[in-house]
């Protein structure tokens, strides 16, 4: 029992290495469902929202605090789902928001982009030097996304346990090595991993509920008592912290509440 993170590029059959993994595991295949909640609370059409997350890191910033809101959903969405355990999950930002979760499994696939460029030929029915500078502009994009949003280049070999060269290895002897890597110890799931994930997934709905009204703000759940920093404008620290501990009323499961205040000075124009 474990929970795999497939990161891939376009056209590096990472999409059908986890439908297989996950069919040969018995798992659930999760990927464009994380996206359709995060793009819910946006109130984008899903289409539109992808869309835009492909193109540039700009269109965020047309949305009120847009990053730290896409953030804050997209994590908690992934986090609502593997936190079931058994899923496989190829999408966005998995390999960042999983991380130091013992019973995860961090993969990246990547493929030589000749193949790449044959496959993209293919079905745009293009050139080969159109199809080239598609892929190179699209790698471009996806590495831009994760720095600006997360602060990480995607192809950092750290964030991974495994990467795989789409090659000489073949889909069905990546998927192979997987299985077997699945019930290795190291990657099963124990008590105290399941008490990270939870705590890391509490953490996440936290600061979903509150990112609205406190765009900066960071939560940490450890042993039921949840310590909640934010950067404000702190005219009334009483009163923002009274509004916090309200909008999170409803997570019985906290002990306690802890809030740190960072005042921002407001200087009028």
């Amino acid at each position: 029992m474990s929970i795999i993170t497939i990161s891939r590029g376009s056209y590096s059959k990472g999409k059908e290495i986890a439908e297989k993994l996950a069919q040969r595991l018995g798992y659930e295949c999760v990927s464009r469902e994380i996206l359709l909640e995060a793009s819910k609370e946006f109130n984008i059409p899903e289409v539109k929202f992808a869309r835009a997350l492909h193109d540039a890191p700009s269109v965020l910033d047309k949305i009120i605090y847009g990053k730290e809101r896409f953030i804050a959903y997209l994590k908690c969405a992934l986090l609502e789902h593997v936190k079931k355990d058994n899923v496989v999950y190829h999408g966005l930002a998995g390999h960042f928001f999983l991380q130091g979760i013992p019973n995860v499994i961090k993969i990246r696939i990547i493929a030589n982009i000749e193949d790449r460029i044959k496959e993209e030929m293919k079905r745009e029915k293009i050139s080969k030097d159109d199809a080239r500078k598609n892929l190179e502009k699209d790698d471009y994009e996806r590495r831009k996304w994760s720095i600006s949003l997360y602060g990480r280049d995607t192809a950092d070999p750290h964030l991974y346990d495994m990467i795989f060269h789409v090659d000489t290895l073949t889909v069905d002897d990546i998927v192979d090595i997987l299985e077997r890597v699945s019930k290795r110890p190291c990657f099963q799931t124990t008590e105290q991993a399941k008490k990270i994930l939870y705590d890391r997934y509490l953490s996440a709905k936290i600061e979903a509920c509150l990112v609205d009204k406190f765009p900066s703000v960071r939560a940490h759940c450890r042993d039921g008592v949840t310590y909640i920093d934010v950067k404000c404008v702190a005219t009334d620290k009483k009163k923002i912290i009274e509004d916090i501990r309200q909008l999170i009323s409803s997570y019985k499961e906290l002990k306690d509440i802890k809030v740190e205040i960072e005042p921002i000075c407001y200087i009028p124009d």
